[in-house]
Parts: C-alpha cells; sequence; structure tokens
C-alpha cells in the first residue's frame, strides 16, 4: 500500500493518540511475520480511531465485515463494555486460524464471534440493530455490504469503510481496474444518500464515517 501521509507524520500522529495494547501489537509482529499481505492489517493509527469510534457511539454490538488476522476485532473488543459482542466475518481460513490464536489469548477474546463464510450471505441472516458496522472486505462488493449495513445499523448508529481512498486510485478517470471502479461507484453512492450524514477522513487510506439520519 502506498502512503498517502508520510511515514514521519504517522508515526508522530501514533504517539499522540490512544497507545496500542501488548496483545494488539503482538499480533500485528505475527502478521507482518507470517501473512503473505500483512499490510492489510489496520494498525496501531487506525486501531485507535476504531476504538474510539467505538467509544463515541457507546457501542455494544459491533459487525465486522472482513476480519484479516483479527487485529481491527480485537480493537473493538477493547473498547466495548464487558456485556459488549463483535461479530466478525471472514473468508480465509489462514487467516482466521491466526486471529482465533489471539482471541484465545486475551480475556476480551470472548467477545468476539466469527463467521466464516461470504460476507453477504452472513449478514443476510442477521437481526440488527448494529451499533457500529465495519467494512474492510473485498471492494467489488462494497456497495453490497453498504446497503445491507443500512439495513442493520441502529439509529444513529455509525458504518465505518475502509480503503476508499485506494492509494490515491480513486483521483483517476477513467478508473484503471474493477476494484477501484467499485470504491468509486461507493463513494459516489455514499455521498448522495439522503438517508446519511458523511466525512471521508484521511486516515491511512481513507475511511468513510456513515451515521444514519433515522
Amino acid at each position: 500500500m502506498n502512503r498517502l501521509v508520510s511515514a514521519d507524520i504517522e508515526a508522530y500522529a501514533q504517539a499522540h493518540s490512544m497507545p496500542e495494547s501488548e496483545i494488539c501489537r503482538a499480533l500485528r509482529d505475527e502478521t507482518q511475520r507470517r501473512m503473505e499481505s500483512p499490510q492489510m492489517i489496520v494498525g496501531p493509527l487506525e486501531g485507535a480511531f476504531l476504538k474510539m469510534m467505538t467509544q463515541v457511539v457507546q457501542a455494544t454490538r459491533v459487525l465486522e465485515i472482513g476480519m484479516f488476522t483479527g487485529y481491527s476485532a480485537l480493537c473493538f473488543a477493547e473498547a466495548l463494555p464487558a456485556n459488549g459482542t463483535v461479530l466478525t466475518c471472514e473468508i480465509d481460513e489462514e487467516s482466521a486460524a491466526l486471529a482465533r490464536q489471539y482471541f484465545a489469548r486475551s480475556p476480551i477474546g470472548k467477545k468476539i464471534e466469527v463467521r466464516m463464510g461470504p460476507a453477504l450471505d452472513t449478514m443476510r441472516h442477521l437481526k440488527g440493530p448494529f451499533d457500529l458496522i465495519f467494512i474492510d472486505a473485498d471492494k467489488i462488493n462494497y456497495v453490497n455490504y453498504y446497503r445491507r449495513a443500512l439495513d442493520l445499523l441502529a439509529p444513529r448508529g455509525l458504518i465505518l469503510i475502509d480503503n476508499v481512498l485506494w492509494d490515491g486510485d480513486v483521483l483517476k478517470q477513467p478508473a484503471p481496474d474493477e476494484k477501484t471502479a467499485a470504491i468509486q461507484e461507493l463513494n459516489r453512492v455514499v455521498a448522495t444518500d439522503p438517508r446519511v450524514t458523511v466525512v471521508l477522513v484521511t486516515v491511512r487510506d481513507g475511511i468513510l464515517v456513515i451515521r444514519s439520519q433515522s
């Protein structure tokens, strides 16, 4: 992933944000060593942002679309109250196996439930409301995930969608590939949806912060 913000600025921001927990740091280090695409992990600064958003909405139920090795799920679990839950969806067995190892090592891991399989299939059978929904999965289905997430969202809940700047490729016209085109379409759909208010923040690779107006 290309850096949209310089490494020095990101390090400064991280140093002046809430600290990364020991379990998250250990998982991040092992992800870097073991996984083929370790850049998919959200990392400390974005993890701190996710935790803050969880606390701001006083969430008790979080839905995550795309778990990878479980870093963001742990961040949500750390920010939730004792009775809070994270339902996280993943399709890759290798990354899920690593995530489960770390969930088992932490007392907060009991807050996390993993659902394996295509996320859209899982979402079709879920019942809301969820206070916060984080989408960070296959980009082609981003609009579909967003539309179903709105159905599952609590009143005044938040949807967070990752990678919406896509290394800056969203600026290219025409889109260089179908993933870029799908993200461009998502950004257009959300920005013009009268049911929500939205801000695109330039943390890491871009995050849409979407609030329901219902």
